[in-house]
């Protein structure tokens, strides 16, 4: 399929650091050449990055979530395999080729008056491939882990999820915002509005909406929704941690009756190195908690973890922490 970078064993045999009397990850997992191929391999997960930052840039956010797969990657690939992580569940596909309309971004002037408008016709080309890998990847019965990039990939990914399906996801986001702004250009803060406006997106729930970033208007529209609802942090961080995480659970049973999607924007997590980076948020392992809550559910679809924004002095940390999330996901 055009716009995929398929990976084989050798592809990423140089990260993979091996030892003596240990077999690592990298070393186990299921690899692919096409895509066509898909239900004849006996793994329920298919893992394959987005390494831009795009969408991002197009809505005001710290670039930097291009570096997430990488991290990602280097740390996934070099954990034990063992009875507890399961690699052969899993097949690693590979990355969309966002290198191109990256340079393209990089080379548009900020001060060009089309500046938005014209980063809006990149991330839309990014769309269409993650929405026929997604849909791909649903078609064959796997469900795909999605690492990015920004939050403008939410929108590709339930385009193809629900075209697979033929017929509206829903989704549970992890959240300190709705990325339901306006539909003027495709940006990271508008992935849902878009797919709610062409009929993709089903049931709607933030958890974890921090009140101070979200605009009165979403919250006039999503309070006049009988789809869309939200938990607020402010009022989750009131509560003890078994409270939070019946409040989790409440929302799951609201979405979960049907097929669905998780997402988990890294802006959530507390201290977490991410494009809107935020000093009251989740802990880690609170967010271990809803990932192992939601992979137990019957009709999750695909998991997407977004928003991710490595340095060189806070890589090791992204990258733990997204292998940690996907491992949590796929036991």
């Amino acid at each position: 399929m055009e716009g995929i970078k398929k990976y084989s064993l050798k592809d990423v045999e140089k990260i993979i650091k091996t030892r003596d009397g240990e077999t690592k990850f990298g070393e186990r997992v299921h690899f692919i050449e096409d895509l066509e191929n898909l239900a004849t391999i006996d793994a329920k997960y298919v893992l394959f990055g987005i390494p831009e930052d795009i969408g991002v840039r197009g809505n005001l956010g710290k670039a930097g979530t291009s570096g997430a797969w990488k991290c990602c990657l280097n740390s996934l690939l070099n954990i034990q395999a063992n009875q507890y992580t399961k690699p052969e569940k899993l097949i690693l596909l590979g990355e969309v080729d966002c290198g191109e309309a990256m340079k393209k971004a990089s080379n548009i002037d900020p001060a060009d008056p089309n500046y938005h408008l014209k980063l809006g016709d990149l991330i839309s080309n990014i769309d269409d491939i993650v929405s026929r890998i997604v849909a791909k990847i649903v078609s064959a019965g796997k469900i795909p882990i999605i690492i990015g990039g920004g939050h403008n990939n939410a929108y590709g990914n339930i385009k193809g999820a629900s075209e697979a399906l033929k017929k509206p996801m829903n989704i549970l986001n992890i959240d300190a915002h709705t990325d339901l702004r306006k539909t003027d250009y495709r940006h990271s803060g508008n992935g849902f509005s878009y797919a709610r406006k062409e009929n993709f997106l089903g049931k709607y729930r933030i958890f974890g909406l921090h009140q101070n970033y979200t605009p009165e208007y979403i919250f006039n529209e999503m309070n006049q929704s009988a789809n869309d609802g939200y938990r607020l942090f402010e009022h989750l961080i009131l509560m003890p941690s078994e409270k939070i995480v019946k409040s989790f659970r409440e929302e799951m049973e609201f979405v979960s009756h049907d097929e669905f999607g998780l997402e988990l924007d890294c802006d959530a997590i507390k201290g977490f190195p991410s494009s809107a980076q935020t000093p009251s948020g989740f802990a880690i392992n609170m967010i271990r908690n809803f990932i192992r809550i939601a992979s137990e559910e019957e009709h999750v679809k695909y998991l997407h973890i977004c928003e991710a924004a490595p340095t060189k002095d806070t890589e090791n940390k992204v990258g733990k922490a997204l292998s940690y999330f996907i491992t949590d996901f796929i036991r």
